[in-house]
């Protein structure tokens, strides 16, 4: 993060006086700021002293002592409703006017910021005098104090930037899609906006009309051979340029493209923390793909399928013309909205290790004790790890799977990928399978995981022959070590990014 000047205007603060990309006293409970005592305290001394009262004024048009006044614009404990509404009355303005979000002024936001900051946990844990906030503090000497803060607690998190609080965060991340049930109606409403700006009545959407949807938006689009590896598209937002890589290695060429464009179009900027990367992540994709799936077309194809009873992953891609995962993806967001059934989604890798995994279902996934999935092994019996054993890599694979909590059903389909092999899988409880074609499959397996004995330890006969007569070297993962790259949360080397604009730019 670079500090500059212009990063403190009076814009820059939030609710709670503060923004939360740079100050750890910002909290993501959504009740934070309703009533905040410093910004409502700051709105009532710049009120008070527009209209040249003094404090003993004001304490005798509201019935209180003037050291009460004082403790209030302060914000040293939160003001009572009666009280708000006295002030409102004497200073002649409608009670909205006080309870505003906005810091009244943007010295009383610089204000706010430094007092947050010094009542926060980094600062106190400097040992340091609080800095009295007085007129002769000038602003510049604010900025500069609150530049310092924010780099420190940049270097904080970064120290702090372990794979713990990424699964943290894509625990808390998966909880909240499971309840709107991986639902985003405004992305919906987005994506309807940028089809029928560009024309697009229905049906696949081909590259030139994702084409056209970046001319619309203002880029032009370059296809190189140099892009850098940690990155699957560059944007040039000086020069409305976007760079994408000649050869997506099976990859759907569109997919790149939409994801850049839904950055553009939902305002995404460097995130400040695991959560902010990870909602950046499944909004762009998410976008992407209601630009790929249009909701009202897969939603009456769907309807439509599931009056046959004969709903299918395979049948969507091949609609639509995208990757099986989209497919995949796709149905999620749309079958418990609007046809009613609770589904549940796994991507795994060969070796069982879950990269993605999404339910409404109650399918309980293996979990760690924080509550994350990504990196847990899949169950053997599970269609996700037992598709890997099918000569038939075409066609999609069906499975009953009878767990703990019910009997589940399965479709299942492998996709590879520069990184290996996956599964890629859609799910429903017994209940909903009625609607699905492949219903009659004979595949049934059991499954008693987490117990230990399900899948986890090897029979007992190759126990004892092999357990005290064997030594494997296991393949220790780095990313099990170290922390999230310097400086950025997406892994990507920003001096390659910026040398390859160099040389990409237009001449003037």
């Amino acid at each position: 993060m670079t500090f500059n000047k212009a990063t403190f205007n009076t814009a820059t603060f939030d609710t709670a006086g503060l923004n939360t990309a740079h100050f750890s006293t910002a909290t993501d409970d959504p009740d934070e700021g309703i009533l905040d005592a410093l910004t409502i305290g700051k709105r009532i001394r710049q009120l008070r002293r527009d209209r040249a009262m003094t404090l003993d004024d004001l304490g005798v048009a509201i019935g209180r002592a003037a050291s009460q006044v004082s403790v209030m614009e302060n914000g040293k404990r939160e003001p009572r409703l009666s009280d708000l509404q006295a002030v409102a009355r004497a200073l002649g303005v409608p009670l909205d006017q006080l309870l505003s979000t906005e810091a009244p002024s943007r010295r009383a936001a610089l204000e706010i910021a430094l007092e947050r900051a010094q009542g926060g946990p980094l600062f106190t844990s400097l040992g340091l005098p609080a800095l009295p906030v007085r007129k002769g503090l000038s602003d510049q000497a604010i900025e500069t104090i609150l530049g310092l803060h924010a780099e420190l607690e940049r270097l904080h998190r970064e120290r702090a930037a372990t794979p713990e609080e990424a699964r943290r965060a894509n625990t808390r991340l998966r909880q909240q899609m499971r309840r709107q049930n991986n639902y985003f109606p405004e992305l919906e409403e987005q994506a309807r906006k940028l089809l029928a700006a560009v024309g697009h009545t229905g049906g696949p959407l081909s590259q030139r009309v994702a084409s056209d949807l970046a001319a619309y938006l203002g880029y032009s689009l370059h296809y190189v051979n140099d892009l850098p590896g940690s990155t699957r598209s560059i944007s040039d937002l000086a020069n409305k340029r976007i760079y994408l890589p000649v050869s997506h290695q099976g990859s759907d060429p569109r997919g790149s493209l939409l994801r850049a464009l839904a950055g553009h179009v939902l305002g995404a900027t460097e995130p400040t923390g695991y959560g902010e990367f990870l909602l950046q992540r499944v909004e762009t994709n998410y976008l992407a793909a209601a630009l790929l799936v249009p909701e009202a077309d897969a939603v009456r194809f769907l309807g439509e399928a599931r009056a046959k009873r004969e709903l299918s992953v395979e049948d969507l891609r091949d609609n639509f013309a995208v990757t099986y995962e989209t497919a995949a993806h796709r149905f999620t967001n749309l079958a418990t909205e609007h046809l009613g059934i609770p589904v549940h989604f796994i991507k795994a890798h060969s070796s069982g290790a879950i990269s993605k995994a999404y339910e409404n279902d109650d399918a309980k996934f293996p979990e760690d004790v924080l509550g994350a999935v990504e990196g847990q092994v899949v169950c053997r019996q599970w269609s996700a790890r037992q598709v890997f054993d099918i000569a038939d890599r075409f066609s999609p694979y069906h499975q009953y799977t009878d767990k703990p909590n019910g009997t589940y059903w399965c479709t299942s389909s492998i996709q590879s990928t520069g990184q290996g092999e996956f599964s890629v899988s859609v799910g429903t409880p017994f209940a909903h399978v009625k609607w699905f074609r492949g219903r009659d499959t004979a595949n049934r397996r059991a499954s008693t995981c987490p117990e230990l004995g399900c899948c986890r330890q090897p029979p007992a006969g190759l126990s004892e022959r092999w357990a005290d007569q064997s030594f494997p070297s296991p393949r220790l993962e780095s990313s099990l070590l170290a922390a999230m790259p310097a400086g950025t949360f997406t892994g990507i080397d920003s001096t390659e990014v910026y040398e390859f604009l160099e040389s990409h730019a237009p001449v003037e």
